[in-house]
């Protein structure tokens, strides 16, 4: 599998990324530079990591969608190739057009940084398919602006295409107790129409290892590798 992740200025996951696609998938991921016009030939997999590209100002990701890289981002969805967006890269996403709504201020007004527990929505997809349908994953979130919003045309038609990716909950799967920031139907991740673009707020690369805490982010990784090796 031929990955790249994208570095913006003030992008501060990257490694962490890097790590848990070269732990699932052996290869070595590739670094490109957000002024980089053209994704490597033979790109399979996109990966827009967290951090605070460009200080969050404006609005979060409003800056970094602009970059000249991300017509090639854009590009490369068109043909369905994989994106991922963790985070900011999630907000990068929303900005650019690649995914519908916006992620606003967490609804207590505070920056939130613990472990979180997230029901997997669906398994039958590039990202999920080593995990099983409502399976309960604990993973990370680290994040100001996490609170999904969308009008209601918009959120009907995530629910009805079943393109919700990930909801958060606490340890017995209540979506509504577990929610974390305000986001409507708890939504913490969702997909695009051809569910090869995923943005999530969560992040995954930060549970890999038992030293930390726990493995539940490996599944994501494994789960894009096995799709590659398939395709």
């Amino acid at each position: 599998m031929k990955s790249a992740v994208i570095t913006f200025p003030g992008s501060n996951r990257e490694g962490d990324v890097i790590r848990a696609l070269h732990q699932a998938s052996g290869a070595e991921p590739l670094k490109i530079w957000h002024q980089d016009h053209e994704l490597p030939q033979g790109t399979d997999l996109v990966v827009l990591p967290g951090g605070f590209s460009y200080g969050d100002y404006l609005r979060c990701g409003a800056i970094a969608s602009r970059s000249p890289v991300m017509d090639a981002v854009r590009s490369h969805a068109a043909k369905g190739g994989l994106v991922l967006g963790i985070c900011n890269g999630f907000q990068i996403l929303v900005e650019s057009g690649l995914l519908p709504g916006v992620l606003m201020r967490n609804a207590g007004l505070k920056f939130i940084c613990k472990m979180q527990h997230l029901k997997v929505c669906r398994a039958n997809t590039p990202f999920t398919s080593a995990y099983k349908k409502n399976q309960i994953i604990k993973v990370a979130i680290a994040h100001g602006e996490g609170n999904y919003i969308a009008d209601d045309e918009t959120i009907a038609m995530l629910e009805d295409g079943n393109r919700i990716a990930f909801r958060y909950c606490d340890a017995e799967g209540d979506t509504e107790k577990g929610n974390p920031n305000g986001s409507i139907n708890s939504v913490a991740g969702i997909y695009s129409k051809k569910l090869n673009v995923l943005g999530m707020m969560p992040h995954p690369e930060n549970l890999i290892e038992t030293l930390v805490g726990g493995t539940d982010g490996r599944g994501l990784f494994a789960s894009i590798t096995a799709h590659k090796g398939a395709a």
